[in-house]
């Protein structure tokens, strides 16, 4: 706003530049849904690393698929993933009861998921002993026999209204535990006595927590959990999520439920990186994908073939199969951070750490054969161990021409789509004429250029590379009249070189100078 004038002199007004700075949105946070043996249930959970993984869903199984995937991500440069646990219905939750000196007055402790992780934990409470009304609680693990505190909280109070009140402090700060306080206590209720409980946790001392049905891919349960009726729960856990970019349901390969993941990645501008069957061979794909997989919603997808052959730390590191899906989205995020996400994620620089070889040996004519009808196929090399040979969507075969034939094409594409739509967020409600449509010609055009400058676009100048249209042309009196701006934007993407050629003649003689 101008300052008022009134007396002779100099004033002097700050006015904004009107350049907002577009930022471009990460590229590789990936999602995993599975089974697990521990971890919440109720929300898609970020994991930094393996060992936040180990912590909060317990590791290794044997019985899923769903750690090793997610170890074979951080072991290839991932760096950020959401877990959804899927559990069945028969899954029993442990609890146990603690009861205090007034009658009706007790605590009910529960374990944070369901699982029969939980019987391995005792809860102690303490009263302090100069402070009867407060007391402590302990979450331990127990381990041969002895119990090795893992979780402590302090002064706590049975008042409803103490700020250190018992169900306040625990279910807000503790990751094993919830505590649901029984009865009316009132400001003068006594803490409970000194006790330990003892494994396995149980509500009213016998309930213990149960694994319930393990959950297999390609089944009708895993199947009913995954899509959880369409409701919130399943995958659907990760609607919550803010960004997340790539989607992997490890050994998940019916092609109904494919077809809804490719869905599902399409309205959250995510990208499904989809297993073949474990028995899959050549023959069995010699003629495409499915054809039910290769509809609309496969531009947002990608096959891979065949499974993984690598060490299983828990049969004694002996050879054992895996999808390839984790391995693939630790080189997605591995070449995004190198390269930038319009490099393809296949080539001699994509190879696999922690692969033991390839469940399928296939000759250059069969990876021919595969290639072109949108199977992206890991081959080993002698030079450059096992990798990664094919960059295409599910509608990457060259009969159908799609305009989204690659992967990094249309990776860049989404990526473009989220940076925009997070960036011109501004926007909305502003005055829709010339001074706002300058602004966003600005704002996009310098985000673009500087991806230009890094190589992401096709084009020897930013006229050939990309363009940004928002004037009078775009955006009409009528659009203006009903709020309307539109705003175009075009890039020229960078393919990759699939198929070099080099071609050798020769030389009949030498000229004389």
């Amino acid at each position: 706003m101008a300052s008022a004038l009134t007396y002779p002199g100099v004033y002097i007004e700050e006015v904004p530049s009107g350049v907002r700075t577009i930022g471009g949105v990460a590229t590789s946070i990936a999602a995993f849904v599975g089974w697990a043996a521990r971890g919440p249930t109720d929300r898609a959970g970020l994991v930094l690393s393996w060992g936040d993984y180990e912590r909060a869903y317990g590791g290794l199984d044997r019985r899923s698929l769903l750690g090793y995937a997610v170890q074979h991500f951080f072991a290839n440069g991932g760096q950020q993933a959401y877990i959804v646990r899927l559990a069945a219905a028969d899954a029993v939750t442990a609890a146990v009861s603690v009861a205090t000196p007034a009658a009706g007055i007790g605590l009910d402790f529960t374990a944070g998921s369901p699982g029969a992780w939980a019987n391995r934990y005792t809860v102690e409470t303490r009263r302090r002993a100069d402070d009867p009304a407060r007391f402590r609680v302990t979450v331990s693990e127990v381990a041969n026999g002895v119990g090795i505190p893992v979780e402590t909280f302090e002064n706590l109070s049975m008042d409803p209204a103490d700020r250190r009140n018992v169900a306040a402090v625990v279910n807000e700060r503790s990751r094993l535990v919830r505590v649901a306080v029984t009865g009316a206590p009132a400001a003068g209720t006594a803490p409970p006595v000194d006790a330990t409980t003892t494994p396995p946790l149980g509500l009213n001392t016998d309930t213990a927590g149960d694994d319930g049905t393990v959950l297999e891919p390609d089944t009708g349960p895993f199947e009913a959990a995954l899509a959880a009726g369409g409701g919130a729960g399943g995958v659907n856990r990760l609607d919550r999520v803010d960004l997340f970019n790539l989607l992997c349901v490890p050994g998940e390969t019916t092609a109904a439920v494919v077809t809804q993941l490719q869905a599902y990645c399409r309205r959250h501008r995510a990208f499904l990186i989809a297993d073949c069957a474990a028995a899959d061979d050549f023959a069995a794909l010699q003629n495409g994908p499915n054809g039910a997989i290769t509809g609309a919603d496969a531009i947002n997808a990608a096959l891979y073939f065949p499974w993984v052959n690598a060490p299983d730390p828990l049969q004694e590191s002996r050879p054992r199969a895996f999808p390839p899906s984790g391995f693939v989205a630790g080189l997605y995020a591995k070449t995004d951070a190198a390269r930038g996400v319009w490099k393809a994620p296949a080539g001699t620089e994509a190879s696999l750490t922690g692969a033991a070889g390839l469940t399928r040996t296939l000759t250059d004519g069969e990876n021919g054969e595969l290639n072109i009808r949108a199977v992206n196929c890991l081959r080993t090399f002698n030079l450059y161990g096992t990798v990664v040979w094919g960059a295409r969507t599910l509608q990457g075969n060259n009969d159908r021409g799609s305009e989204w034939k690659y992967v990094p094409v249309r990776r860049m594409a989404l990526f473009l789509e989220e940076s925009l739509y997070r960036g011109t967020q501004w926007v909305v409600f502003e005055p829709n004429d010339e001074p706002l449509w300058a602004q966003i010609r600005l704002n996009i055009g310098a985000f673009l250029q500087g991806l230009f400058r890094q190589g992401a676009f096709q084009g020897r100048t930013p006229r050939e590379a990309y363009f940004v249209k928002c004037d009078r042309e775009t955006t009409t009196q009528d659009d203006i009249n009903r709020g309307v701006v539109n705003i175009h934007v075009g890039f020229a993407p960078l393919r990759p070189a699939e198929f070099v050629v080099i071609r050798i003649q020769q030389m009949a003689g030498q000229l004389e100078a």
